[in-house]
């Protein structure tokens, strides 16, 4: 019997603007992802991936449509309700990193476990498997200012699954990186995915998309349907 998928999208629509004058970001979407895939959405600039995305992220409430995470109608709960949920079951990883610039490398990691009220002692074990994880002990006190890059995406990465996420997203994850790091990066996100957690990625890159096992290509906001 085929497990209930972690995400299902049905008919969903994204716009903007007044009422009689709609444009639509996202037309028509269905969508299903299984528990453990690593699924890549591409497709040309403007059609609608970013937003896909941060609907699936729940940073974004869709127009209209049905939105199901782990079997729970998303586009039912509360705007309280999503967060708990974002703040126990989602990573999310920015092109732009997005870390606090007044926040250290260790409280940077160290944010989604206060916000999930981790004890103080796990807080600590969590955060320090993250910097031994990614080589990156001897950043922990420095702000992300004082890193390269690729240092600051390793932060970002680190601090998106250190409260271990059912799903981590993924928004451009190389975007900013030259070529080496991008494949570190890559190949971080398989080896999360093979040990069981699923990714979701926008990306413009064949290369990063032949990581995943599925791909779905946006065009003028709809998903195209093979020939």
């Amino acid at each position: 019997m085929e497990s209930a998928p972690i995400i299902k999208l049905k008919k969903v629509f994204k716009d903007v603007g007044q009422k009689h004058q709609r444009f639509f970001i996202l037309n028509d979407i269905d969508l299903k992802v299984s528990h453990g895939a690593f699924l890549s959405i591409m497709g040309p600039s403007g059609a609608g991936k970013s937003t896909l995305l941060h609907i699936l992220g729940m940073l974004e409430m869709a127009s209209e449509g049905e939105y199901y995470f782990m079997d729970q109608a998303v586009h039912e709960l509360s705007e309280k309700q999503r967060t708990e949920i974002y703040r126990n079951e989602i990573g999310f990883v920015f092109q732009q990193f997005h870390l606090v610039d007044d926040l250290t490398v260790y409280e940077n990691i160290e944010l989604p476990l206060l916000y999930k009220k981790t004890s103080a002692k796990e807080r600590k074990s969590h955060v320090c498997d993250m910097l031994d994880r990614f080589q990156i002990v001897g950043k922990k006190d420095l702000f992300p200012e004082q890193l390269s890059g690729g240092q600051q995406q390793l932060v970002a990465i680190a601090r998106a699954i250190v409260a271990n996420p059912s799903v981590i997203f993924a928004d451009e994850p190389t975007g900013n990186l030259h070529s080496d790091q991008g494949r570190e990066i890559m190949e971080l996100l398989k080896k999360l995915n093979t040990e069981g957690t699923t990714i979701i990625q926008v990306t413009h890159s064949e290369t990063n998309a032949a990581y995943s096992d599925e791909i779905i290509r946006l065009v003028d906001g709809r998903i195209e349907t093979p020939q």
